[in-house]
């Protein structure tokens, strides 16, 4: 699969299968989030594959937004070291996760970027040092259905903009 091909086909997906991902498949994401850049390459990142039952539904409910996430195989929690990168440790977390989404989608897998939590509740359920925030969580798996009915809503009332509309050269300039 070519990378735009992975980039068009990824969509939120908050329907999943009652399947297991292999760990082999974990560790290939994983692996694309290592591969990441970062700040002065500095990798201020760490993420918990969270798979257990329990911890996954208390991470749930924790966010108005998040409650198919218990649901998921997998839920990956990524979390960025304030100490180590206290400027840039949320853009290289953010990036190291979407090398993830594309990775999990090259592999067939759906995912859905979740930010819709309670960091406490995550940090005390997971025990996460303070040296580290919850930038965002990443549920996974393999989608239950193949059309994303509510994204096909979503985009019938709000469509993606023109390229047109997205940049300009040089300098901003209003279209």
């Amino acid at each position: 699969m070519e990378v735009l091909e992975a980039i068009q086909k990824r969509y939120s997906c908050r329907k999943y299968l009652e399947k297991d991902i292999p760990k082999d498949l974990i560790l290939k994401i994983l692996e694309a989030a290592r591969l990441a850049p970062s700040a002065g390459n500095i990798q201020p990142w760490f993420f918990i594959i969270v798979n257990d039952k329990e911890k996954k539904e208390i991470i749930a409910k924790s966010g108005r937004w998040a409650s198919f996430i218990e649901k998921a195989p997998i839920v990956i929690v990524g979390c960025g070291n304030k100490e180590a990168s206290p400027k840039w440790y949320k853009v290289d977390v953010s990036i190291a996760m979407e090398h993830m989404v594309l990775e999990a989608t090259e592999l067939g897998l759906g995912t859905c970027w979740v930010g819709s939590f309670d960091e406490k509740k995550v940090k005390e359920i997971l025990k996460i040092p303070e040296k580290y925030e919850v930038v965002a969580l990443l549920a996974i798996g393999y989608p239950a259905e193949k059309i994303d009915i509510m994204g096909k809503m979503l985009h019938l009332i709000k469509p993606r903009k023109k390229i047109e509309e997205i940049f300009s050269f040089n300098e901003y300039e209003e279209k």
